[in-house]
């Protein structure tokens, strides 16, 4: 475990981050206001939009205006953004988020079973703007109840000012072709500085568990997600096709994960087939997470393929850093 001990990269801090409002959806206008206090972010880091009727998706030319509205307000000092929104989520087949990031790709709508390009911030160890210019991350806070965006926020910043005993959960289920990435599940142990316990399953779901910093898993629904609880800054998510069609109703939404108490999350908006790459690598997000990653840094570095992805949550979270 030496390796999610080592020298941690540095970490985005709240001057680093924009935050991009809605003014035509009320819940983002109030939680947008809440989390600039809660995490003090500059007023000149707050960009505000118009987006009206909450569209699931947008086509490229919609994507490139509001691209373009956002970044000609943003200073050279911003290397991420946070969307205050939960729809849209979707640019055509690519996630909204990694759109934003790494531009978006026409190509992969052609197929979006093929590979995927190679993101420059995988496994990266250094800030955005260091691997590729004018590199920007992109995270969505949900806003469909302000209670839970506002108990979402709290818990992002409740991460940073203890380290509790904690565990890492990685299963391997039943549902095979979702178990893609198992290959990349740490072997279950202890990381004694960090006061996480790995432990590496054969099994559906997770039960009672009382101490999850991380869970992953491959599954079309995860059940029993009723009896957990997830300290402030879990990171879970599931390998499955669409688990970044926020609204939909096909399979588990991310936003389960939310609601459920996890801190941040992922899934694709479109089909991807169960390439690993097009999910987060549970030992590199393991090792930035340890190292003091905040959450965005953290799922960014850990997907090598994410023109399809959408990263969802509260980025500044960081459990580690120190």
């Amino acid at each position: 475990m030496a390796a999610a001990t080592a020298h941690a990269a540095p970490a985005l801090q709240p001057a680093q981050l924009a935050v991009v409002i809605n003014d035509d959806e009320p819940n983002s206008v109030e939680l947008g206001e809440y989390y600039r206090t809660a995490r003090g972010i500059p007023d000149a880091n707050i960009v505000h939009v118009r987006i009206p009727g909450k569209p699931r998706s947008l086509n490229a030319e919609q994507f490139a205006q509001l691209k373009a509205e956002i970044d000609g307000k943003l200073t050279a000092e911003v290397q991420a953004v946070l969307m205050v929104w939960t729809a849209p989520y979707a640019v055509g087949c690519n996630g909204i988020t990694a759109a934003y990031a790494l531009g978006y790709d026409e190509q992969q709508c052609v197929k979006t079973c093929a590979p995927g390009k190679p993101s420059p911030y995988f496994n990266a160890s250094v800030m955005p703007r260091q691997v590729q210019q004018g590199m920007r991350l992109a995270m969505l806070l949900p806003t469909d109840s302000v209670e839970e965006g506002k108990a979402l926020i709290d818990r992002g910043k409740a991460s940073g000012f203890r380290v509790s005993n904690a565990g890492a959960y990685y299963l391997v289920t039943s549902e095979k072709p979702r178990n893609s990435r198992a290959q990349f599940f740490p072997k279950s142990g202890t990381i004694p500085q960090r006061k996480l316990t790995i432990h590496t399953l054969q099994a559906d779901a997770l039960e009672g568990k009382r101490d999850i910093m991380i869970y992953q898993t491959g599954k079309a629904r995860v059940p029993k997600l009723d009896t957990l609880q997830f300290l402030p800054g879990a990171l879970a998510d599931h390998l499955t096709s669409v688990g970044g069609d926020l609204l939909g109703e096909g399979q588990m939404s991310s936003l389960q994960w939310l609601q459920a108490g996890a801190t941040a999350s992922y899934g694709t908006v479109s089909e991807p087939c169960n390439f690993w790459q097009k999910f987060p690598n549970p030992a590199v997000l393991l090792r930035h997470y340890a190292n003091g990653s905040t959450a965005i840094e953290a799922y960014w570095r850990s997907v090598a393929w994410p023109a399809q992805g959408v990263f969802i949550g509260e980025p500044l979270a960081a459990p580690y850093r120190r």
